[in-house]
């Protein structure tokens, strides 16, 4: 038997819980990863306490979780590319939080050794939100880009992503996180009544393009900027997106095993700063939502599913 996160109504984090369920195995072109760490993300709460519903709704009982870092343990019939032992990024909707995933092989890349398990954990989701996002609004060398909640999961790898696109970067923060940000090359500006002017007090010339990883009446700041509207992303503010004709890509738009790969490069190249705020282990998954709920994340919280080597689980 292995362990894994279900639910079995939409609620609040109290609803989850950590089952044993038999372990998968492989079928044709399939592989079983024992997932070493997995990542977790606000769109997961929004599914599990019923807010998307409508667009995805839960069967019941419901897994949890969608990237992963882990170990290849099983292959199936006719899998070349990957072998077991091999060190593997992935994305397995729903599924990610459990000690093993049962994946198709072509949804893997390979996780380089000088990137951490916690780090390679989060490039699948929010790494190729961000990437979507910054693709989207098509940046230039020299111009301007503001990108909301600049410190946060999604926020601080789109910002640095815009930063090697050749852009300046205004970023959305709180005051504890400024010193963060310019430590990032990132001017940041204090989020909250009177955004709208200290932008424009930082950018007197102009803003090109718009982030919009927090909603919060962000893409109505950048309507308001000036920002042509398809240079406007939002990732969570969907009403905006369809009121204003701005651009929503995210994760979806950017689901690649070679944008994965790309990004685990610049972490590895030292280039792209993924910061780790919390690690909880997997029996910790409630509180470790918790934490996230609150919206105050510098970086990513992500699950400790099993030890660094395999010869200790």
């Amino acid at each position: 038997m292995a362990r894994a996160v279900r639910f079995d109504r939409y609620g609040g984090s109290e609803v989850l819980h950590l089952v044993d369920v038999v372990q998968p195995r492989p079928g044709p072109g399939e592989v079983v990863v024992r997932v070493v760490v997995a990542a977790i993300n606000p769109g997961e709460i929004m599914i599990r306490e019923g807010a998307l519903a409508e667009r995805w709704p839960a069967t019941f009982p419901e897994g949890q979780g969608n990237d992963f870092s882990g170990r290849v343990v099983e292959v199936g019939a006719g899998v070349t590319r990957v072998s077991a032992g091999d060190e593997v990024i992935g994305f397995a909707p729903r599924a990610a939080q459990a000690d093993y995933v049962r994946t198709a092989a072509d949804r893997l890349t390979r996780k380089p050794a000088g990137v951490p398990w916690e780090v390679a954990a989060t490039l699948a989701g929010a790494g190729s939100t961000a990437y979507a996002a910054v693709r989207a609004v098509r940046l230039h060398p020299g111009e301007t880009v503001v990108v909301a909640a600049a410190a946060g999961g999604i926020g601080v790898i789109a910002a640095q992503l815009a930063r090697l696109a050749g852009a300046r970067v205004i970023g959305t923060a709180g005051d504890a996180n400024a010193a963060f940000l310019r430590s990032l090359g990132i001017q940041p500006v204090r989020h909250g009544e009177g955004l709208l002017e200290r932008i424009r007090g930082l950018a007197p010339g102009g803003v090109d393009a718009y982030l919009d990883n927090f909603g919060a009446g962000n893409v109505e700041v950048a309507i308001q900027l000036g920002v042509a509207p398809d240079r406007v992303n939002t990732i969570i503010d969907i009403a905006a997106a369809a009121r204003y004709g701005v651009r929503s890509d995210a994760q979806a738009q950017a689901d690649s095993p070679s944008v994965w790969e790309e990004l685990a490069e610049l972490v590895e190249a030292g280039r792209l700063n993924v910061p780790i705020q919390s690690v909880y282990p997997l029996e910790r998954v409630r509180d470790a939502y918790d934490e996230l709920a609150e919206r105050h994340t510098r970086g990513k919280i992500v699950l400790r599913v099993a030890p660094d080597e395999p010869n200790d689980r």
